[in-house]
């Protein structure tokens, strides 16, 4: 488990930093990396809900 962990921190950390690049790039850009941030959101909401899966059957 500790593996997901690790991909739970690092998505949380990618979606973080596309926020931050989203509030410093230009117009045309910033939605692109609010998309990606979104999407790195997402994907640690899921490997957030897996861990819960195995805390629970444990």
């Amino acid at each position: 488990m500790t593996a997901f962990q690790a991909k739970l921190e690092r998505f949380e950390d990618l979606a973080a930093e596309c926020e931050l690049i989203a509030s410093r790039v230009q117009e045309g850009e910033r939605g692109l990396y609010l998309r990606l941030g979104e999407r790195y959101r997402t994907l640690a909401s899921d490997v957030r809900a897996l861990i819960a899966t195995f805390d629970g059957a444990a």
